[in-house]
């Protein structure tokens, strides 16, 4: 049976802050997105924060916020971030951080807090998924513990037994969950250990570092 997909918090390790984006939530896709908060001058407002990267963030608002408004969110308990807003789209708006932050810090963060949906990181890699005698080489394009989004529709069928293999991973049994849009979502037979992904995030990380 096909699942449906799921928009929830995408994490990147990116420096650039996100820029507006063209898709809506509608009744296609369920939207569990992290709450946060974020500081107005002396006003304390919540917020859903739909993207994370190193160099900022992109919230739905409650309240009205003006392009150019100075901020500060609170990604983990008690360690304020300041930016600013650098642009307005209906209820959503993006922020600059003044500074860039450490995304596998919060993820890490994210996994001792309370329990909360696995965090979704976008990452540029390429996935091997094999079908029995059938190989496919897919553009990823983000990853959580529980499995990934590719792009593209091979031809597999819900509940095959899938072998998925990433640069660094070792193979992981899986099986087809969704399509959607020229996407697929495949999922993981078990969890990735936290450990295990944010090591493997550490090491795409550090050679973007090594790139730039």
């Amino acid at each position: 049976m096909e699942d449906q997909p799921v928009e929830t918090t995408l994490y990147s390790l990116s420096n650039a802050a996100p820029k507006p984006g063209e898709r809506r939530e509608d009744d296609r896709h369920l939207t569990l997105f992290r709450v946060g908060s974020i500081t107005i001058g002396d006003r304390r407002e919540l917020c859903l924060i739909k993207n994370i990267s190193a160099g900022g963030m992109m919230i739905r608002a409650y309240c009205a916020i003006l392009e150019g408004t100075a901020l500060s969110v609170e990604l983990k308990s008690g360690q304020p971030v300041s930016g600013k807003a650098t642009w307005v789209k209906d209820a959503n708006v993006g922020v600059a951080f003044d500074e860039p932050v450490d995304v596998i810090d919060i993820l890490t963060a994210c996994a001792e807090g309370p329990k909360q949906r696995m965090p979704r990181i976008e990452v540029d890699s390429i996935a091997t998924v094999r079908d029995g005698a059938n190989v496919y080489r897919l553009p990823v394009r983000d990853i959580s513990q529980g499995g990934i989004k590719v792009k593209g529709d091979p031809a597999l069928e819900y509940g095959c037994d899938l072998s998925i293999t990433l640069p660094g991973l070792g193979p992981q049994p899986g099986a087809l969950r969704w399509r959607h849009d020229g996407h697929i979502g495949l999922s993981f037979n078990r969890l990735l250990p936290l450990a295990e992904l944010v090591g493997w995030l550490q090491g795409i990380r550090d050679g973007l570092r090594a790139a730039g």
